[in-house]
């Protein structure tokens, strides 16, 4: 074989390398921007349906798609299409209104049109109350040892949807807030750890988030590890792991 059928070969297989990984890295974008969006939670304000270290998909498809359906925002459209309204009670992604760079998980409570209310706790739609009833304390234990029980409740929307929710605190700073309208084209989000949520009940930090703002449905967790323990740890899987979350769809 001659240096220059060594040379074509060397090139050929560089070639058919650099092309299989466009495609990869193609097929990656298509599926995160079309079809599901892996995020990881950060915080506990949606505890205890979503706990800090879960990892899970988020469906794109589900609300349509939006300029914040696509990497950076920068797709040069207003608006949606295929658009399909968010649900009362979905787990829903969203960029905060207040700063688009940031994303966001929270409950659908308020639909556009709504009037929405809480008093003493009790979340109040149209100037009903939602369902609410006391059911086993959430308990969670510090890394030192120390146990804590956590008052929680089961919430039922009036579309039938049922979640639980935490309950800090008696006397929340968000436990009795003002009457909000929810604006046309928008929707109110709150999270589940009452207590523990910036969410639509403070105007000035989240408020009322538009349509055009959600990215997709939370629907299933695919990895969950304890707090503070990074997921690339793998040796400490066999007891950081929650595997008993893994699986668990919202």
């Amino acid at each position: 074989m001659s240096v220059t059928d060594n040379k074509k070969e060397t090139e050929s297989g560089l070639y058919e390398t650099v092309k299989v990984v466009v495609q990869a890295l193609l097929l990656a974008l298509i599926v995160r921007t079309f079809l599901f969006q892996p995020f990881n939670i950060p915080s506990g304000s949606m505890k205890d349906t979503l706990l800090i270290g879960d990892y899970l998909f988020v469906s794109k498809y589900s609300y349509g798609y939006s300029r914040f359906s696509f990497p950076f925002g920068l797709a040069p459209f207003s608006g949606r299409f295929f658009a399909s309204e968010p649900e009362r009670g979905d787990v829903a992604v969203f960029k905060l209104p207040t700063d688009t760079s940031t994303d966001y998980i929270k409950r659908v409570i308020g639909l556009p049109g709504d009037t929405i209310q809480v008093i003493e706790g009790i979340v109040h739609i149209n100037g009903k109350p939602v369902k609410r009833e006391r059911i086993d304390d959430y308990i969670e234990q510090s890394p030192s040892g120390a146990v804590r029980r956590v008052p929680r409740y089961r919430e039922t929307l009036p579309n039938g949807v049922s979640y639980d929710t935490l309950d800090l605190t008696s006397n929340g700073m968000l436990d009795n807030t003002r009457e909000y309208e929810v604006p046309e084209g928008s929707y109110f989000m709150m999270g589940d750890n009452r207590d523990n949520s910036v969410d639509s009940r403070v105007l000035n930090k989240v408020g009322y988030v538009p349509f055009e703002n959600f990215m997709g449905r939370a629907e299933i967790l695919f990895f969950s590890i304890k707090d503070e323990t990074p997921a690339w740890q793998i040796w400490t899987w066999p007891w950081s792991v929650r595997w008993e979350r893994i699986g668990r769809t919202l």
